[in-house]
């Protein structure tokens, strides 16, 4: 057997989150299948080197993963990105392999994977003696910055087998800000233990939607139950890797920086003009977060600025 394959789940030739990041981890080694793979291709520059892809409509992870099973059985192990098709596909995939499935991991090894667990609160360090199916969270490796030629594309078209069941796609909807997987969002508002209060958080929480940006927080806000977990950025929580994010009253623990990948734009509000978070900044702003936020939401028209 050949060592690793990403597959990479492609739709109008855009690379989900953490697309290029699992074909990085696979050394170049990519197999896409979608709408637009051409597209995909492309913005796999310097990042992938030989491309192999199936132009294939709508999304049927059923069907997709029957028909790729006999072009990826000869990788050891097969990688695809944490993202939301990426995770409807990997445990199809692995059945039709005959394969373990290991969901979650942040490091991918020829034998295992370190894998987070019960929501991000435990690492487990996962051996197997075979091949195996693994997804591989957004944000773990960093930013994938593709550059040089574009790779080589060789179109297959996979042989269907008997049909299968399978999801049936009602309709696609634009993303909510409000509620779509942080690992997916593009811009992210942050809180940490500077803001004062669960009210404070609700109210970051719609000066975000106001913004077309998704509500985060450290954990020490998920410990004391002001936000949900599934809102906590850092490596025992959501891995991110939004191009914008803006930090009220977050001090910067390494714990939640490293979890943040590498936005393009961060702008940190706090009194400490030391804290790690601001030395990270591109845009410092000494202030208080309470009362920057406050004056935000009022400029805003919500809530007439108080929370």
């Amino acid at each position: 057997m050949s060592g690793l394959l990403a597959v990479v789940c492609v739709r109008d030739g855009i690379l989900p989150a953490g697309g290029a990041e699992a074909v990085a981890e696979c050394n170049g080694a990519v197999l896409l299948v979608g709408s637009g793979v051409s597209a995909a291709a492309a913005a796999l520059a310097g990042v992938a080197h030989d491309v192999v892809a199936w132009e294939a409509d709508g999304f049927a992870p059923g069907a997709w993963a029957a028909a790729l099973a006999p072009h990826v059985e000869s990788a050891q192990v097969v990688v695809l990105p944490a993202s939301p098709d990426g995770r409807d596909l990997a445990p199809r995939l692995a059945a039709a392999l005959g394969r373990p499935m290991l969901a979650g991991a942040l490091r991918i090894r020829p034998d295992g994977a370190e894998l987070s667990r019960w929501g991000g609160l435990a690492l487990e360090d996962v051996h197997v003696g075979g091949p195996f199916v693994a997804t591989l969270q957004p944000g773990v490796r960093g930013a994938v910055t593709p550059s040089g030629p574009p790779p080589s594309l060789r179109l297959i078209e996979p042989e269907h087998g008997p049909a299968v069941a399978d999801a049936v796609t009602v309709g696609v909807l634009p993303p909510d800000v409000a509620t779509m997987d942080l690992a997916e969002a593009p811009r992210i508002l942050g809180g940490g233990a500077g803001l004062d209060g669960a009210e404070r958080f609700a109210l970051l929480a719609e000066v975000a939607t106001a913004l077309d940006a998704s509500m985060g927080a450290t954990r020490v806000i998920t410990d004391r139950g002001w936000v949900s977990h599934s809102r906590q950025i850092g490596t025992t929580g959501v891995v991110v890797a939004p191009r914008l994010y803006v930090a009220f009253g977050v001090s910067g623990a390494v714990q939640h920086t490293s979890g943040l990948g590498q936005p393009e734009i961060v702008i940190s509000v706090n009194t400490d003009p030391a804290c790690p978070m601001m030395q990270l900044a591109d845009v410092p702003i000494v202030a208080d977060a309470n009362a920057t936020l406050d004056e935000l939401g009022a400029r805003l028209g919500l809530r007439d600025g108080t929370p």
